[in-house]
């Protein structure tokens, strides 16, 4: 048995953020090391996926292509921004990738994003004490990848093997 008493691990701000055993025990780490951090996302849904992309499409239309790795699913999304340049709304957009992750399979959307699978969260970009947190981020386990921007746009997102 741990010598953590069982306290620690009933965060609420983390456990709402439904993630998977690798991250949970992550951003258990995180928030112990650093307590005012502020995790913005955790796991999502299809719907709750395209909504945050949506907006960071508004911002920069080019952003999923500067964002994920190359696969068919991130072409196709891409793709349906670049054939609907009068869609300029979060709404419209997100209605739009909506019908791009509708037609994906289970396999190719948890390739695509690791916050469709749990296996992600994003953290609230800070000044004081930034550089100590992102070293901190860099050292969690399990920790595959860090990005301090996503697109151009300041994003903290850690995702986890």
């Amino acid at each position: 048995m741990s010598d953590t008493p069982v306290t620690d691990l009933n965060d609420p701000e983390i456990e709402s953020l439904h993630l998977a055993p690798t991250a949970r025990a992550a951003a258990y780490a995180l928030k112990k090391a650093h307590p005012s951090i502020n995790f913005t996302s955790g796991r999502r849904g299809k719907e709750d996926q395209a909504r945050a992309m949506a907006s960071n499409v508004v911002k920069n239309r080019k952003w999923i292509e500067e964002t994920y790795l190359n696969s068919p699913l991130r072409k196709k999304c891409q793709d349906w921004v670049d054939n609907h340049p009068g869609k300029k709304t979060q709404a419209e957009i997100q209605q739009g990738l909506m019908s791009v992750f509708n037609d994906a399979d289970d396999d190719e959307l948890g390739r695509f994003s690791k916050h469709l699978g749990g296996m992600a969260f994003d953290v609230q970009p800070v000044e004081h004490n930034g550089d100590k947190i992102k070293q901190t981020i860099r050292g969690l386990s399990g920790l595959d990848k860090f990005l301090e921007k996503e697109g151009g746009l300041v994003r903290w997102h850690a995702q986890f093997k």
